[in-house]
């Protein structure tokens, strides 16, 4: 029981979830400085990525509590809100225009006067978008993702029992590991889908903060510094996306102007 217990506590998912979290802190900071086109925000992705932040916290915090039943709930969430996340990106960019200078949709929805579309709708459109088209063949080519929303919605409405008892920090069961082993491979195949389309869109969110700050205090940019990735795009582009999707990181960097490797 102890050897279980202290496997469960060093289990890698522990890291991974602090690794994501740090990730969208540092994206919800970098992109401060970017104009939301289409709504009065002045970034409507940076609170977006922060809040994903204490998503991914609360996943860790009640995994540590070994309730990984409920962790998937939250999982659910995750994965929901990057799809938001990525809808409402793809529709400002569909919709606005010097004529439609304000995306009403979106815009309403910021404000709180309407909701966003069920996932239903925002999954199809996001699905059926040309502009996306690469990046969706790729996530689509088996049924990974439809297996992880139907595991998503098993936990959430116990559909079975045994994910009931998954929810029992208390019960030693042998397969915990096992769960937690199938658990990040879902979380990462949500972070890789929510990166592969997030950077396909807006590229300019992989952008180190140099050139700006030569510009801010008055200094002439270093040659070229205006592709230069953000050290944090990098670093989780190396670890995550590359070894576990080399063919969606070849089709981000066959899109992208920046210095991605």
């Amino acid at each position: 029981m102890e050897r279980l217990r202290k496997e469960y506590q060093e289990h890698k998912i522990f890291g991974q979830l602090a690794e994501f979290s740090d990730f969208y802190k540092s994206l919800s900071i970098s992109t401060m400085c970017f104009l939301s086109q289409g709504t009065k925000a002045i970034n409507l992705d940076t609170y977006v990525f922060s809040s994903i932040q204490g998503t991914l916290d609360s996943i860790n915090e009640i995994l540590a509590k070994r309730r990984i039943n409920d962790s998937y709930a939250l999982l659910r969430k995750y994965y929901d809100s990057t799809i938001i996340n990525i809808y409402t990106n793809l529709y400002l960019s569909d919709h606005f225009s010097i004529e439609n200078f304000i995306v009403e949709k979106i815009d309403n929805w910021r404000k709180g006067t309407d909701t966003i579309p069920e996932y239903r709708v925002i999954s199809k459109y996001i699905q059926d978008s040309e502009k996306l088209k690469p990046i969706t063949e790729l996530l689509r080519k088996n049924k990974l993702y439809k297996n992880i929303r139907d595991r998503c919605n098993d936990h959430t409405h116990y559909n079975y029992y045994c994910n009931l008892l998954l929810n029992d920090g208390e019960i030693c069961l042998s397969n915990k590991i096992k769960e937690l082993d199938i658990f990040s491979a879902d979380l990462t195949a949500i972070f890789i889908q929510h990166f592969a389309y997030l950077f396909y869109l807006n590229d300019h969110y992989m952008m180190s903060i140099d050139y700006v700050d030569s510009l801010d205090i008055g200094m002439t940019p270093k040659e070229g510094s205006q592709y230069w990735v953000a050290p944090f795009i990098q670093k989780i582009f190396d670890k995550w996306v590359k070894p576990n999707r080399q063919d969606i990181a070849d089709e981000i960097k066959s899109k992208t102007s920046t210095t991605l490797e």
